[in-house]
């Protein structure tokens, strides 16, 4: 636990899943000396949990190259596609980044827009394009208020390649 914590945030998975039953974890935060940038990065696999068929959801936010929050865990509902079991993600971490970005402006420094990179073109599609789609009607409406920080130019939700999630 303590790896996963304070050095090793790419198997934030696995010991999740392993510590579920674990309570008062530890948690650290390391900090990088880059460019001072909020950038997010998510992914979810699709009904992963094989006795509840729930997907499980991770993301990671930096800021300066540096791990600043990350989560993984089983997402509330059964997703019915990999589009909507990584848009129920990208919801998520879009409210996590915009706590990070305030807390930022808190402390002095301004970014007027974030990134967040999402390995399923679909649901980047989804977000993008807010017109009905008879496939994805059942998605609830707590997931696409994230339409409105695309439109408000405040999010910009990029591609990212397999090799790179």
């Amino acid at each position: 636990m303590y790896v996963m914590i304070c050095t090793r945030p790419d198997i934030a998975h696995e010991v999740g899943v392993v510590s579920r039953f674990l309570s008062n974890p530890e948690k650290c935060l390391c900090f990088g000396n880059e460019d001072p940038m909020l950038v997010g990065y998510i992914d979810a696999d699709m009904d992963g949990d094989v006795d509840s068929r729930k997907s499980t959801s991770g993301y990671l936010t930096t800021f300066a190259r540096g791990v600043v929050s990350w989560q993984s865990n089983l997402q509330r509902c059964v997703a019915l596609s990999t589009t909507e079991a990584e848009y129920i993600v990208v919801s998520k971490a879009d409210k996590e980044v915009k706590y990070m970005k305030n807390l930022l402006h808190e402390l002095g420094h301004v970014q007027e827009r974030y990134v967040l990179h999402c390995g399923n073109q679909s649901a980047i599609h989804l977000a993008k394009n807010p017109t009905f789609h008879s496939q994805t009607k059942h998605i609830g409406y707590r997931y696409h208020w994230i339409r409105n920080a695309l439109e408000d130019e405040e999010l910009q939700l990029e591609k990212a390649h397999t090799d790179d999630n």
